[in-house]
């Protein structure tokens, strides 16, 4: 396994002044971290680039669809817009050395129709997500697409349909991001859904039931981590749970009071709490 930490965690900005933070991320054994990612950030790719080479961390990123790029608009020229931000997004991933890009990449965040999924959204996506796919295999770059609860999408919410997205995109490069924050709300049965979907999981986010440090809420850590071993995930673990996040931050992922005392204690613990259950289940 190799383990992660999304930079959320502190901030969705990194750049040369971050220095310090990725030093000490790499000082407590993270094996590498997971900036978020948009068109203006990171500001300067190539001096984070540096950075993480000089430090010897490995890379993903993640990233949204904002409302004006939601792929699944009933407006062409705003599904248009979000095909090409995606072949944007995986262009300025590789740029940055990172392997694989994550995230709800399907619809604008937070956008609702007031009604189910439709088929035609459906065909839309599976025609934008292919068109990132396949940029995605050119640059040797890992596309996955992540279930939200029903909360922050109405679009796609479980691994079944993740899963089916999958076969319907069919790319090499294309895969579900699998988090255990999501899961914990949508899934009647966590670790069978994950079981299920199989191969077909590219990507792990490790967050605790209410986004606060791993290990102290209730989700499943122990099955999901055997569930893991059983389908022959050898991939990123990467804590993606929440301290004081900044207030743009707070208000998309609703979160109103600390998680954490901070980011960096989340961060340790939450490693130390992992990679210890990890070495008991025989997968660290």
């Amino acid at each position: 396994m190799k383990y992660g930490v999304n930079m959320m965690v502190w901030s969705t900005h990194v750049g040369p002044e971050t220095e310090p933070l990725l030093a000490r991320i790499r000082e407590w054994g993270f094996d590498g971290v997971e900036p978020f990612l948009s068109l203006d950030e990171p500001v300067n790719i190539p001096a984070v680039r540096k950075i993480l080479d000089g430090l010897g961390l490995q890379r993903t990123t993640c990233a949204v669809i904002p409302r004006e790029a939601h792929l699944v608009s009933p407006d062409p020229e705003v599904r248009k817009r979000g095909a090409g931000l995606l072949v944007k997004f995986v262009e300025r991933s590789a740029e940055l050395g990172a392997e694989l890009i994550c995230g709800p990449l399907y619809a604008g965040l937070g956008v609702m129709s007031g009604s189910r999924r439709t088929a035609e959204e459906w065909k839309w996506a599976v025609e934008a997500l292919q068109k990132g796919a396949r940029r995605a295999q050119e640059m040797g770059v890992t596309f996955c697409v992540e279930p939200l609860n029903r909360f922050e999408t109405y679009f796609l919410n479980t691994l079944d349909d993740a899963t089916r997205l999958v076969r319907d995109v069919n790319s090499p490069s294309f895969g579900i991001h699998f988090d255990t924050f999501h899961a914990n709300i949508e899934e009647k049965h966590p670790t069978e859904a994950l079981r299920a979907a199989g191969k077909a999981i590219r990507h792990v986010h490790i967050s605790e039931n209410d986004r606060g440090i791993p290990g102290t809420g209730h989700n499943d850590w122990r099955g999901v981590l055997r569930t893991l071993k059983e389908i022959g995930y050898k991939q990123w673990m990467t804590i993606e749970s929440f301290a004081q996040p900044e207030p743009a931050l707070a208000a998309a992922a609703a979160i109103w009071r600390d998680m954490a005392p901070s980011g960096d204690e989340l961060a340790r613990q939450g490693l130390k709490f992992i990679k210890g259950l990890a070495k008991e289940e025989g997968i660290a």
